[in-house]
């Protein structure tokens, strides 16, 4: 392999090339395939943009929640409980998960797997959160990415982390952005909770943990992306290619072309159907792409196994607290259906009032 490197100070390269080698060698097996990315451009555009890979079907449907749900945290007898300040347009996986949303006031949370998680142990006295409701949680609570940090940082809870309905291990990270652009990485490592806060954190994939992908990602901004991207579906690989093209494509307030672009950026770092690797369940095909405008509020879904677009604008939907839960039921490949038929357009009439599912339990630990 041969690499153009007339335009780099030698030292810079060295060191770049040291940082690679180290993380390559200190990197785990990795197990996951999902991606997001976050557009910054002019006037306020702030638009976040996710893939949801997985080995088979999660039978995720998409759940619109007004404000005023008292919610449990489905852990046991400490379970955190709270009542939903803010209602939200969300992706459920199993309908026990929430894995995806935007809430009214415009934050975004993104829930993706991450194999080095480690939650520790219960703390005696603390209030105990479900793995599966913690992206929820944010989203029922905060209006802005500070808010989030600072009470996420006072860790009042432990997160408990039950195994995924279909057999794997639940373990996650989160990443959350709003409508100011700002971003947050939450990761819990060693049993200690990590945050990364700051607009420019505006990728994450999956393993290594996120030091380790900024890191490598030096290394590649040091090569340059017009000379040379890794390609293949792993995490560390897609993660370069989505921080170069977030950054490289058009920056504009016109909205179409913004989000044109953002498409353009999570469908570059998807997984082609019918790509899965044995024995890692997130190396595998794309299932289901989100895409959340931030200025405008409208959350757009599309699966790869439809030809069409939906979306979800929120000004259109009823979230007081007198106003139904909503689900929009999809088929197992993430496909809506109208009449039999693939359905492209606006989404959100098409809801039928249903209970808020119950998160998958964590039992007492």
């Amino acid at each position: 392999m041969h690499l153009t490197t007339s335009n780099l100070p030698v030292f810079g390269l060295v060191a770049a090339l040291a940082v690679f080698a180290v993380v390559l060698l200190a990197r785990p097996r990795e197990a996951s395939a999902c991606s997001r990315a976050t557009y910054l451009g002019p006037k306020d555009t702030v638009i976040t943009t996710r893939s949801n890979d997985w080995a088979g079907s999660q039978h995720s449907n998409l759940w619109i929640y007004p404000r005023g749900i008292e919610r449990d945290g489905a852990a046991g007898a400490d379970s955190l409980r709270w009542t939903s300040k803010y209602g939200s347009v969300t992706v459920a996986g199993w309908d026990v998960t929430t894995i995806d949303g935007m809430n009214e006031a415009g934050l975004v949370a993104n829930v993706l797997y991450l194999a080095e998680s480690d939650y520790g142990k219960p703390v005696p006295g603390k209030k105990a959160l479900s793995l599966s409701a913690w992206g929820q949680y944010v989203l029922d609570s905060f209006a802005t990415v500070a808010e989030a940090v600072e009470e996420l940082r006072k860790a009042a809870f432990y997160i408990a982390a039950p195994s995924t309905p279909d057999g794997h291990a639940g373990t996650a990270h989160l990443a959350i952005s709003d409508p100011s652009g700002d971003s947050a990485i939450f990761e819990y490592l060693d049993g200690r909770l990590v945050i990364h806060h700051g607009r420019r954190f505006q990728v994450m994939t999956n393993s290594p943990t996120f030091d380790q992908q900024l890191a490598l990602t030096a290394y590649w901004d040091a090569i340059g992306g017009t000379t040379m991207l890794p390609g293949t579906n792993r995490a560390s690989d897609r993660f370069v290619r989505a921080s170069f093209y977030i950054k490289a494509i058009p920056q504009t307030a016109d909205i179409n072309e913004a989000l044109a672009s953002a498409f353009g950026v999570i469908r570059n770092v998807s997984v082609p159907l019918g790509i899965t690797t044995p024995g890692q369940p997130n190396i595998s095909s794309t299932q289901w792409r989100a895409v959340s405008d931030q200025k405008n509020k409208v959350y757009y879904f599309e699966s790869p196994r439809s030809p069409y677009l939906v979306w979800i604008p929120l000004d259109e939907i009823d979230f007081s607290p007198k106003a139904s839960t909503q689900k929009i039921s999809l088929t197992q490949g993430s496909v809506l259906l109208v009449d039999g038929k693939p359905f492209s357009g606006d989404a959100a009439r098409l809801g039928a009032p249903v209970k808020p599912f119950a998160f998958l339990d964590a039992g007492a630990r």
